[in-house]
């Protein structure tokens, strides 16, 4: 009996399986990956995040096709925006504390692999002494080049490993200050009320009809619609107010600078990605700037850094 399960923190796992049991060919098929670290299947960005339940009744209708035979567990709540987003970051903090440690790791690889190297340049003969062909050290100067050799390039991937490993490291040291960007957060408002609406949209959405065309939905159409997508727009309002209170934070704590179409006005001078512009229009979401050529660019409220009144 394979379980396909679905929690919001967990995400789409399925238990039961096996290696070599034939499950494997089937869930590649239909997007499922294998969780090295969790040793178990997964549905990818399915972890905090509500089911996909078109994509697990196409798994167990595969399943099932293939001779398994499937259950399902699946959790359609979700949990607050805050709690998420306090798991992200503690997970993001685990992951940046074992980068640091393999960085470390790598490093002292590198070294040991750089001393190798030069203690076998080392143990070759000095001033560079070309190969005596035909006399008894032939064979041991061909072996201590080749030994040279063979340390200098494991020297060489080992120091490639290791800065490599430093990197990531140190991009993962930024990655929630970059998600929680001032400019990334706005953004991410604006994306996610745009979801909401269309979210919202689907509900009285007209249905389309092969004899009559577009129709509008029924009273029971609706309903059901309603009751189906509820969650999403529960998940959706929530993530909304969420990241709504960190920007009013972040503007009233000035890491964020709140303007917008009632405070720039036409011909003010204002300073966007480090360059001052001058405010040809103030559009609803946007304000249009000048260039020094024939046109203007345009640029969301967020990225004003600073204004200048025109008087």
């Amino acid at each position: 009996m394979l379980t396909i399960t679905h929690t919001h923190e967990a995400g789409t796992m399925i238990n039961g399986t096996s290696r070599g049991d034939g499950t494997a060919e089937v869930l590649k098929t239909v997007g499922w990956r294998w969780g090295r670290s969790i040793s178990a299947w997964f549905l990818p960005q399915s972890r905090d995040r509500l089911p996909k339940l078109h994509t697990i009744t196409g798994t167990k209708s595969a399943l099932e096709a293939a001779g398994f035979e499937v259950e399902t567990e699946i959790d359609s709540s979700h949990r607050t925006t805050a709690d998420v987003e306090a798991g992200k970051i503690e997970r993001q903090a685990d992951r940046v504390d074992a980068l640091a440690v393999k960085a470390e790791r790598k490093t002292r690889a590198d070294d040991a692999a750089w001393a190798n190297a030069q203690a076998a340049h080392d143990r070759l003969p000095e001033g560079g002494e070309p190969i005596k062909v035909g006399h008894h050290s032939e064979g041991r100067h061909r072996n201590a080049i080749a030994r040279a050799d063979n340390a200098m390039r494991k020297s060489v991937e080992a120091s490639a490993d290791a800065t490599t490993a430093q990197a990531r490291a140190d991009a993962a040291t930024h990655t929630t200050d970059a998600r929680y960007n001032p400019v990334t957060v706005a953004n991410r408002i604006e994306t996610l009320g745009a979801e909401l609406r269309k979210l919202e949209r689907r509900i009285t959405a007209q249905c389309y009809d092969d004899t009559r065309g577009y129709l509008d939905a029924t009273a029971e159409q609706i309903q059901a619609r309603a009751t189906r997508l509820a969650p999403h727009l529960d998940e959706k309002r929530d993530q909304i107010a969420y990241w709504e209170a960190v920007r009013a934070a972040q503007v009233e704590s000035g890491k964020a600078t709140g303007y917008d179409r009632a405070t720039v006005t036409k011909g003010d001078r204002v300073k966007i990605r480090g360059q001052w512009r001058e405010v040809v229009r103030a559009n609803l979401k946007t304000v249009s700037v000048t260039t020094g050529y024939t046109w203007t660019d345009t640029a969301p409220y967020a990225e004003i850094q600073q204004l200048m009144r025109s008087e």
